[in-house]
């Protein structure tokens, strides 16, 4: 493989969340080097990852979409997309931590809902 990058990659390991599927699929990453401008990172089976994807990385604040550039076994590379930090205060883009948290309380809520309705067809 030939070196394309403009800069040094910073060796880290930060663990990263990668969403796809319209945010409803997340997996798990390890984020092994780092800069502005993309990342290599190892999952478990990247194949299943569609080139587009949206990337975040909570200990350095950064929430993003991404390109995978290459693949293989265990790793992938990708370039960022109009990487910004998270500000939780202005921020547009709702946090994949967030956005999981919602779709839960979403599932709870439905299911009580169902149960009130059957408890209420009793009586």
């Amino acid at each position: 493989m030939s070196e394309r990058r403009q800069l040094f990659r910073n060796r880290v390991y930060y663990g990263g969340l990668v969403a796809f599927n319209d945010r409803q699929s997340t997996l798990a990453c390890i984020v092994r080097n780092f800069t502005a401008f993309g990342a290599r990172v190892e999952f478990e089976n990247p194949a299943l990852l569609p080139d587009e994807i949206d990337f975040a990385v909570p200990r350095r604040s950064l929430s993003c979409r991404a390109h995978l550039t290459w693949r293989d076994r265990n790793a992938a590379g990708l370039v960022f997309r109009a990487a910004r930090p998270i500000n939780r205060e202005t921020s547009d883009v709702i946090p994949l931590e967030w956005a999981r948290r919602l779709r839960s309380s979403e599932r709870i809520n439905k299911q009580l809902q169902s149960r009130i309705d059957q408890l209420r067809s009793e009586h």
